[in-house]
């Protein structure tokens, strides 16, 4: 019997990650990249450009930037701010490529569960974001320059409204007619060092619940009508990825001390990572083991990343928010 091993790839929302586990340490056509380390913060810029590279990736065809910043799990004030301030220039260009002027009005939505903290980020945002669409609405004469119609809703989960995100974001959309809408969610990530150190902005919109396996209705361009940027953070990894990066160390540490590594890793140390992964996928999910596993330190976490993307948002979409002063705008 043949086994499809592509249905035990490791599961990542991040283009990064699939773009290093697609690469093997080579380029990939049709897929464009370039890193830079700004003050500590690491961000990585993607471009998939053809088909080709969006089937070997996995990730839709556009522009993807990764923010990576391990030190953020220490809780470091001043480094906060110097990431939402990157956070908001990386995000400026993605509203200058789509083409979105400083007076195009803007739609937030914040996907996720705010009874579950790990799933909480989207509305945790919102809460944070500088809300300014009914002052247009009620007094436009009285806006200050340098601030655009800004609204926000957390539409909650299927599971408590009965109703798809995708639908009460585009029902609100009809009406409000905004410019672009910001979808912002909790992510899935392979690596446990990128679990809440990590920011993802794309212009390809997004699929809420793609992390952890569900397939639901996207909010896309295509599906709403206006472009999407999508902003994510991972906050959870597979139990059984977790294993398998832990058999990763424990393999790398022993080469270190041996050469023959044979007798104590046997058949194991000659399998390849998705072979290794199906084993340990196929020893967890019949005992129902194969847990979303999210830090201890969750709360913290995830008020400090939250603050984080709204401070940079609303340096990003108001000209009059001092982008290098970016945390002075948050509640």
């Amino acid at each position: 019997m043949t086994i499809d091993l592509n249905l035990y790839n490791v599961r990542t929302d991040l283009a990064l990650e699939a773009q290093e586990m697609a690469a093997h340490g080579g380029p990939i056509p049709g897929v464009w990249s370039e890193t830079e380390n700004a003050g500590g913060v690491l961000v990585t810029r993607m471009q998939i450009q053809t088909d080709e590279g969006s089937q070997k990736i996995g990730k839709m065809k556009g522009h993807y930037v990764t923010l990576e910043v391990p030190e953020l799990r220490d809780g470091d004030t001043d480094l906060q701010d110097r990431v939402a301030t990157a956070f908001a220039r990386e995000f400026e260009g993605f509203l200058s490529r789509i083409g979105v002027g400083p007076s195009s009005s803007v739609l937030i939505a914040g996907l996720g569960n705010w009874n579950v903290t790990p799933d909480a980020l989207g509305p945790l945002v919102v809460e944070n974001i500088m809300i300014t669409r009914h002052y247009f609405e009620l007094m436009p004469g009285d806006v200050s320059p340098g601030y655009r119609p800004v609204s926000a809703i957390a539409p909650g989960v299927m599971g408590t409204t009965g109703i798809e995100s995708s639908d009460i974001v585009a029902g609100i959309a009809e009406k409000s007619k905004p410019d672009l809408i910001i979808a912002i969610d909790a992510l899935a990530a392979k690596s446990l060092e990128r679990v809440n150190t990590t920011i993802q902005i794309a212009d390809t919109g997004i699929h809420p619940g793609s992390g952890i396996g569900n397939k639901r209705r996207g909010l896309t361009r295509e599906i709403l009508g206006v472009p999407v940027i999508a902003i994510g953070v991972p906050t959870v990894v597979y139990a059984s990825t977790i294993v398998n990066n832990t058999l990763d160390m424990v393999f790398d540490h022993m080469k270190k001390q041996t050469d023959n590594t044979q007798p104590l890793f046997g058949v194991f140390g000659t399998m390849q990572e998705q072979e290794r992964l199906q084993l340990v996928r196929e020893v967890l999910q019949p005992l129902g083991h194969d847990l979303l596993v999210t830090p201890k330190e969750i709360d913290k976490f995830m008020e400090d990343i939250a603050n984080i993307i709204a401070s940079g948002l609303n340096a990003a979409l108001h000209e009059a928010v001092d982008t290098n002063n970016v945390a002075a705008y948050t509640h």
